[in-house]
């Protein structure tokens, strides 16, 4: 690490930068990175980062050699700010964003959101213990600063998204697109995107946003959306294929949605872009192919089977042995708790001879509809019982498609197998777990503490770019014995020493980490700095929970 100076002349003025600077080698090439620019800094301050770079080793000699005293104290937390600064500058995130004052504050709340997930208040707080000031270069701010920069994000996210995108797409290219959505319920009820809907959360009750994450054939977001609550999957689609077409197109496209996202409507749209689709069918949808005689059932035997139609559709079928058991088993388990309801009615029966047969009946009849028997159980009443009645055909037909699932695609067997169309539909998995991390695992999207829909929508668009990093960081711990969210809390035990030089120039000073500190940012590749320039910069938060308890 080292100082780079420049001096240009413009007309009678002289302007001089200073640049901190490190050397890293990639490959056999020696290449250079900015760490910060401190050309505000006083001519004081930068004598005081030099000596404390030329000394680094041992900062106690700057007290004889140059008649300072030098003041050591515990400074702020830098493992965890470092790190994940680091990796998102690798990933493109912090050349997306850009080095504006904006672009520095979204940075620190896609970063926060890794560290410790919360309101834009915590965030404040959380950069007053952290080094986020002088790691990222940023200037006071307070969470007033950080909701307007939600605004910020929501106005520039598809510029955003798309540097992130050419930034991935510099060494690979893949017209595969993955995509499905999800929903998260809200606390509140005046959010401006909240509506009742579809909740997946199985929250009743509750309103809640629809959320459309599209992400790489690995599974990596590349653009989040937010509608309404009360949104349907196949009306969140469109949108999709315009911004493919728009931002991330080129080359032969492919989206993979689920049964419930691409429908014939959807298919009709992709058409008209000259896009093709993964997709699967409905059990209804099956089972009028077997009666048309477009599909056998003696397929569904043969592991990985595939029928092709005149029109170019192409069906891969496949019957998975261990859903079968589990359907099997769970028919069972409804059937023993249907069977005690009747022998529980039986008994009140016999017990009470006033009761009635007939509200006995009703009763079993409404567990026999919500348990879903009702196609092959049927309860009776005979005399004064009530008996249940199984109809081995119907049932036979009922569990023949058990474990079957039918996939849909419009590409050719030059460019996909059936292989292929079955390994690409079960990448949905991907998009799944980016929204299981997202919402509770790693990253805590709800409850959002927002209301507009500006806000809304940057605070999810932050989440995902956390998201990005967190599976970056799981990627590279994968071998180790921890969880990301461990990791990222033993990387913030490491602080550094802040040195002053007669009390008022001062740096930041990073001590050797302990064994478990080194092995998670060797395990990332990333080289820990041994100095830090100190900003001195103070951040608090306009609202104070002194003030708050007072009203308690």
């Amino acid at each position: 690490m080292h100082l780079d100076t420049s001096t240009t002349k413009q007309g009678d003025k002289t302007y001089t930068r200073y640049l901190l600077r490190e050397t890293y080698r990639e490959g056999k090439k020696v290449r250079h990175r900015t760490i910060a620019n401190l050309s505000k800094c006083k001519p004081e301050e930068i004598e005081a980062i030099r000596l404390a770079l030329r000394h680094k080793k041992d900062l106690s000699q700057l007290t004889g050699q140059q008649g300072k005293e030098v003041f050591f104290k515990q400074g702020q937390s830098v493992g965890a700010v470092w790190l994940l600064y680091a990796i998102a500058r690798q990933l493109g995130i912090v050349e997306a964003l850009g080095t504006t004052k904006h672009g520095k504050l979204a940075l620190w709340q896609v970063i926060a959101r890794a560290i410790d997930q919360g309101s834009r208040l915590s965030a404040v707080r959380l950069a007053a213990t952290h080094a986020a000031c002088d790691v990222l270069g940023l200037d006071k701010f307070d969470e007033d600063d950080l909701y307007n920069n939600l605004d910020w994000l929501s106005e520039n996210q598809s510029v955003i998204e798309q540097r992130l995108f050419k930034w991935m797409r510099r060494t690979q290219e893949s017209g595969l697109f993955l995509y499905d959505v999800t929903s998260s319920y809200l606390e509140g009820t005046q959010n401006e995107l909240s509506a009742f809907g579809y909740n997946r959360d199985g929250k009743k009750g509750k309103r809640q946003v629809v959320i459309g994450l599209l992400c790489d054939e690995t599974g990596v977001p590349l653009s989040v959306e937010v509608f309404p609550g009360n949104t349907q999957d196949p009306s969140t689609f469109a949108s999709q294929i315009k911004k493919v077409a728009e931002r991330f197109g080129g080359g032969e496209v492919t989206f993979v949605g689920d049964r419930g996202m691409i429908k014939s409507g959807q298919i009709e749209e992709l058409k008209m872009q000259g896009f093709h689709y993964i997709t699967a069918i409905t059990k209804p949808q099956v089972e009028s192919l077997l009666k048309a005689g477009v599909l056998q059932m003696s397929l569904f035997d043969q592991g990985l089977a595939e029928v092709q139609t005149n029109d170019g559709v192409r069906y891969v079928l496949r019957r998975n042995p261990v859903r079968t058991e589990e359907i099997r088993k769970s028919r069972e388990e409804k059937l023993l708790s249907l069977q005690g309801m009747v022998d529980q009615q039986n008994k009140y029966l016999k017990e009470h001879k006033q009761a009635k047969v007939q509200t006995a009946l009703k009763r079993t009849h409404a567990k026999c509809l919500r348990l879903k028997l009702f196609g092959w159980a049927s309860p009776m009443a005979e005399e004064r019982q009530i008996v249940l009645h199984i109809d081995e055909e119907a049932l036979t037909e009922e569990s023949k498609l058990d474990g079957c699932y039918v996939l849909k695609s419009d590409l050719s067997a030059v460019r996909a197998t059936k292989e292929t169309i079955h390994d690409r539909y079960k990448d949905l998995s991907f998009v799944e777990s980016a929204f299981r991390s997202s919402k509770t695992v790693n990253l805590e999207l709800r409850p959002i503490h927002v209301r507009l829909a500006t806000r809304t929508r940057g605070h999810v668009f932050v989440v995902m770019m956390a998201y990005r990093i967190i599976h970056e960081l799981a990627a590279r711990w994968q071998h180790l014995d921890v969880t990301v969210a461990e990791g990222i809390a033993e990387l913030s035990t490491l602080c550094a020493n802040e040195v002053s030089f007669n009390g008022k120039e001062k740096c930041n000073q990073i001590p050797a980490p302990r064994d478990s500190v080194k092995n998670l940012i060797e395990a990332t590749n990333i080289k820990l700095p041994s100095v830090l320039p100190s900003r001195s910069v103070i951040v608090t938060t306009k609202k104070k929970l002194t003030s708050r308890r007072n009203l308690l």
